[in-house]
């Protein structure tokens, strides 16, 4: 059963709602290992992470939700990088040119990291979209799972879990 988070906002004022409907089937258990090249050629392994909290993104540069995201992404890293907080953005379904520009652009500094054939996307996501995070803690254990740019104050919590 996958988990889809729903962000509707009430009217009128600032607050939101959050609904879950069902779980993602990873949450609770090892994530998936991975071993990839990122764009500029260096290996990242998901086991070299283990001892951090790592939210592994899901993402494209013709993606329209992952524009929002990235900057939601951009200030977690600045403000959790420090205790130990790693991204790392797995392109899907995109080209290492067109995502390294959309990169610079977002002034994205974690590893980016090709998925040739989509087998890490398959294994983690088996094929709802993006962007999709899987918030993964010190122990290697996915905690929670994102669809979509998390509302106000989401990602904050879901790195809390992982911290």
């Amino acid at each position: 059963m996958a988990a889809f988070t729903i962000h509707i906002p009430s009217a009128p004022g600032p607050s939101s709602s959050v609904i879950v409907i069902g779980r993602n089937p990873l949450v609770g258990q090892p994530a998936p290992a991975f071993s990839l090249q990122t764009v500029d050629g260096q290996t990242v392994s998901l086991a070299d992470l283990r001892g951090r909290p790592v939210i592994v993104n899901f993402w494209a540069s013709w993606c329209l939700p992952c524009r929002d995201e990235f900057p939601l992404l951009g200030a977690a890293y600045n403000k959790y990088a420090p205790q130990g907080l790693q991204i790392v953005g797995v392109i899907h379904d995109d080209g290492p040119q067109t995502a390294t520009d959309f990169a610079r652009q977002y002034l994205a500094t974690w590893p980016l990291v090709l998925d040739p054939g989509d087998s890490t996307y398959k294994a983690y996501d088996g094929g709802v979209g993006v962007p999709i995070s899987y918030y993964i803690d010190r122990t290697g254990i996915v905690r929670a799972v994102s669809y979509g740019p998390p509302p106000s104050g989401f990602l904050d919590q879901q790195i809390s879990q992982i911290l």
